[in-house]
């Protein structure tokens, strides 16, 4: 009999190779077990031309009405892909988009395998990035200065007052940027942390640069404090955790000789760039995870890589590919187990955990995809490359 569930996880399907890797692993790894109980959602690119991107705010609504959502990767549209898929407009990114409904913060941590060894070797336990979802320099505004002119901060207030600071003088060419931010982004970016910190039971290091920019980034380092303070000492106290801060530069320092196991709290860029570090030093993209969870719990749950546009031009051709899932697999087992947390459905939860553990002693005894056949290493292990659809069962014969 299948294990069934109540609520529906809001299922959203992407783009490209990904898109036909969610089917073989609804097909092979869930289905069979599961009774799949989704709100389906298209947020491929060709469904979001058509409804003019009216389906991602759709999907955001309703992961905001059920708790817990899903995604497949999907294509961010430049010049080339408004021209190849004939599109009406450059669309935004839908993970931008629902990260700012959800007001979330993106969670990724690495997939530990034995015989993928981190190029640090002392990373004995994954290091997980919390990366703030709202503006810097991803809502900036920017000018491409002639030369011969002052730039200026302005800030014109409702009441009529007017403050101004002078950015720079440029005798020549130049460009100039501005870029902000809120206190309540900041503070649900504080919250979403010690929350996931309670959840997961690990330290939180924030890392900024308040000694250089002494208003924009302390403002974050003072919101972090004040929401720990209020709202979380006592209950990290309890937990055995522990909160604390550092300039950027040191805590990446720190990060190179830890052993891992913590949550670097991190601003939108510092996050962008340093979860792909993490990532590249664990061993792949295709082996993080990615959640993102908002202030009042709601969880959706993604790959951390793109679309793998050369293995779908490959696999249009009729071309074999051998592309990694796990990614994917590891958003539907998280989304599937946090459902289960929701609904106290200890079945649910132990399917997700099984599965899970299938899919790492499956790559442990050998079998995997192309990109882990050339980083694995183990004595006495015999690497087996196989395409994908062949791991997926070989997954299932070991779940």
């Amino acid at each position: 009999m299948k294990i069934k569930y109540e609520t529906p996880i809001v299922e959203m399907q992407g783009d490209e190779m990904t898109r036909v890797l969610w089917d073989m692993i609804k097909d092979i790894l869930i289905d069979p077990f599961v009774e799949i109980n989704t709100e389906f959602y298209d947020l491929g690119l060709k469904n979001r031309d058509l409804t003019d991107d009216k389906v991602t705010f759709a999907a955001a609504e309703a992961i905001n009405k059920y708790g817990v959502g899903v995604k497949c990767a999907t294509i961010t549209p430049n010049a080339q892909r408004v021209e190849e898929y004939s599109l009406k407009a450059m669309w935004p990114s839908p993970n931008g988009t629902i990260r700012a409904a959800l007001d979330g913060t993106v969670f990724r941590a690495p997939i530990m395998v034995k015989g993928i060894t981190p190029y640090i070797p002392t990373w004995t336990k994954p290091i997980t990035i919390a990366r703030h979802a709202y503006g810097d320099v991803y809502k900036n505004s920017e000018l491409s200065v002639e030369g011969n002119a002052d730039c200026y901060i302005t800030v014109k207030y409702n009441d009529g007052r007017v403050e101004e600071k002078k950015i720079a003088s440029l005798e020549k060419r130049g460009i100039i940027q501005g870029i902000h931010n809120k206190d309540e982004s900041i503070v649900s970016f504080a919250r979403s942390c010690f929350n996931y910190a309670l959840d997961t039971e690990q330290d939180v290091w924030f890392g900024a640069k308040d000694t250089i920019s002494k208003t924009y980034d302390h403002r974050f380092k003072d919101i972090f404090w004040a929401v720990y303070e209020a709202e979380y000492k006592d209950k990290f106290e309890r937990a055995g955790i522990k909160y604390e801060y550092s300039l950027i530069d040191d805590s990446v320092a720190r990060v190179i000789r830890s052993g891992g196991g913590f949550i670097w709290a991190l601003k939108n860029y510092d996050g962008d760039v340093m979860s792909d570090m993490v990532a590249t030093a664990y061993g792949s993209l295709a082996m993080m995870t990615s959640v993102l969870v908002s202030p009042d719990g709601k969880y959706e749950y993604e790959a951390a890589h793109g679309t793998v546009t050369r293995h779908y031009y490959k696999y249009l051709n009729g071309e074999e590919t051998s592309t990694n899932p796990v990614a994917t697999i590891f958003a539907w087992t998280g989304a599937l187990r946090r459902r289960g947390v929701t609904e106290k459905n200890k079945k649910l939860i132990g399917f997700a955990d099984k599965l899970e553990r299938a899919s790492v002693k499956t790559i442990e005894s050998g079998v995997m995809t192309g990109d882990l056949a050339a980083m694995f290493k183990q004595n006495g292990v015999e690497v087996k490359k196989v395409n994908s659809k062949d791991f997926m069962t070989a997954i299932k014969n070991n779940l």
